[in-house]
């Protein structure tokens, strides 16, 4: 279906290649899972099957791509839409219309399919990836998690042979994510598509993969069976982490197959707790920030329903639910950007020379940024300069100048921030080139630069493979010890394993479960981590934790 012969990619002005004498078949009907950091060329080897590399994106292409007989270099993307179906990074960038219905529909307007096939099509989509309910809802008023599912939906429609799909659960909360991705399974099995995912949260969608295309960074593709390539790769899902630490043969691929083999794994981990698996904050800490009784609304329809939360110095908390229960529209209130109709939310701590009671909501907005700094998910719309060095260069000199309240800490230059995130950008590159990790990474770096009390982050996993993810945890680590509350909105389950001392849960805007990490996850089917349903009913929580206690005294490793 899919074949590389001899393909390299060369983008203007790069020293290396990014793709170097690729060869690989793909055949009909296999489910091929794309891997590897950040920036390797994941997106330009997914843009390569369906013409937008070299077409769209520029720079030179060696050798040939031949999707179902159709060679890029002849057919451009538009040629080969009947084919080739696919699903960005940025779901928003691909919209077209206005409304989730007309989204569904207009892939299949511009190949002609007549209108009572279209209307099938559309009802069965909205069906499959859950969607009926927002039906007539505007695009622009959907969750992140929901536009995701609404453009993989507009693909979908189309019935492709090819679907190629970059990041496609990385919006999502855990069970849309399995639906997405079991509905992808069925396109496989029951109709023989052909299916590319390129994806950072490899264990949500490793058990289902036919082969693993593995980009190591050199301009290779290692190519074969996922146990096969994961037992040597440098990046690989937290389940099979835990097989290499336990020297398990073969290496397990689902939590089912490594419950099987964890029954000795268990006997020597019980009885030993585990160490935490980060710094607990001080118990007697101050709160930074105290909100009661906070009502978010939008157009008579409650989001946040008189939600109170305290949030402590120095302490890491994680707000998680499912998509549209409210998280995001909690954050931009908190802030004091978004709307609030009811509530209030003070942000002070003893010995600090600013008032105790300020309310974001009340200030200016540079003034209100440094009580409350918040990355959105949406983290390009920070972004508006010429070059990563021009945006590094305005985060310092806004950071050395800010004198209002929240200041009077040494800022870290936002270089030396992004390089911790992902390493090697070149300052000269324009931010709307960078892949999606990068670009929040280097937002990220921005708001960092002279992070303010109450640091709040939207999504900011989304994109990052396994390492970047561990040097932010770093990061929110040494914001923690600074004093800093953090919160974090996410769907990642095993960042908030690693990163968070605490868990709120949200669910139709009202807040349904809050306390220690441990406790909240390892209760929740939904939201435990890989290790925790492995190991359960012991109270570990990532791999870490589990070679700690292997390599101790007596642990047998």
């Amino acid at each position: 279906m899919i074949t590389f012969d001899e393909v390299s990619v060369v983008y203007d002005g790069a020293a290396e290649p990014v793709l170097h004498d690729v060869d690989l078949t793909v055949q009909e009907g296999e489910l091929c899972l794309v891997t590897g950091h950040t920036g390797v060329g994941k997106s330009t080897l997914l843009g390569a099957v369906n013409g937008l590399v070299p077409h769209f994106t520029g720079g030179t292409l060696f050798g040939r791509v031949v999707v179902d007989g159709r060679d890029t270099a002849r057919y451009p993307p538009r040629e080969l839409a009947d084919v080739v179906g696919v699903v960005g990074q940025d779901p928003l960038d691909g919209f077209v219309t206005d409304t989730v219905e007309e989204e569904l529909a207009y892939a299949m307007e511009q190949l002609a399919v007549p209108p009572a096939t279209m209307r099938k099509r559309v009802e069965e989509t909205l069906d499959l990836l859950g969607l009926a309910d927002l039906r007539h809802r505007p695009l622009y008023e959907l969750s992140g998690g929901q536009q995701q599912r609404v453009a993989i939906g507009s693909v979908l429609t189309a019935h492709p042979r090819v679907l190629v799909l970059d990041e496609p659960t990385s919006a999502l909360d855990p069970t849309a994510a399995e639906e997405v991705l079991a509905a992808v399974v069925r396109l496989v099995h029951d109709l023989g598509v052909t299916v590319l995912v390129a994806e950072h949260r490899l264990e949500r969608v490793v058990q289902y993969a036919d082969r693993v295309l593995h980009l190591p960074g050199d301009g290779r593709v290692v190519s074969g069976p996922p146990a096969e390539v994961f037992r040597t790769s440098d990046i690989a899902p937290p389940v099979v982490e835990l097989g290499r630490t336990a020297g398990w043969s073969p290496l397990p691929l689902s939590i089912r197959d490594a419950r099987r083999a964890a029954a000795p794994l268990r006997a020597r981990l019980d009885g030993v707790a585990p160490p935490p698996a980060r710094a607990a904050p001080p118990a007697d800490a101050a709160a930074v920030l105290t909100a009661r009784g906070v009502t978010v609304s939008y157009r008579g329809v409650p989001a946040v329903r008189e939600v109170g939360v305290e949030l402590r110095a120095g302490e890491v908390t994680a707000l998680m639910g499912r998509n549209g229960s409210g998280k995001s529209s909690l954050l931009w209130a908190l802030q004091g950007s978004g709307p609030r109709q009811a509530g209030s939310v003070r942000v002070g701590a003893a010995g600090e020379d600013r008032p105790r009671a300020a309310d974001p909501g009340k200030l200016s907005a540079a003034d209100a940024r440094r009580l409350v700094g918040l990355v959105p998910q949406t983290a390009t719309d920070l972004l508006y300069l010429e070059s990563v060095d021009q945006e590094l260069a305005q985060a310092d000199r806004e950071s050395a100048v800010a004198t209002g309240p929240g200041a009077g800490t040494v800022p870290v230059p936002a270089r030396d921030i992004l390089d911790r995130l992902v390493p090697d950008v070149a300052g000269s590159t324009h931010p709307r080139d960078l892949s999606e990790g990068q670009r929040l990474a280097l937002v990220l770096a921005i708001q960092l630069t002279a992070a303010p009390p109450v640091v709040l982050l939207d999504e900011p996993t989304r994109g990052l493979d396994y390492r970047a993810k561990e040097q932010l945890a770093g990061i929110v680590d040494g914001l923690a010890r600074e004093g800093r509350s953090v919160v974090i909105a996410t769907h990642d389950v095993e960042f908030v394993a690693r990163a968070a001392d605490r868990v709120v849960v949200m669910a139709e805007g009202d807040v349904v479960a809050d306390g220690p990490t441990p406790e909240v996850i390892v209760a929740s089917p939904v939201f435990a981590p890989q290790i925790a349903k492995v190991v359960a009913p012991l109270p570990y929580l990532t791999v870490g934790q589990v070679a700690a206690v292997l390599a101790g005294p007596g642990g047998g490793a």
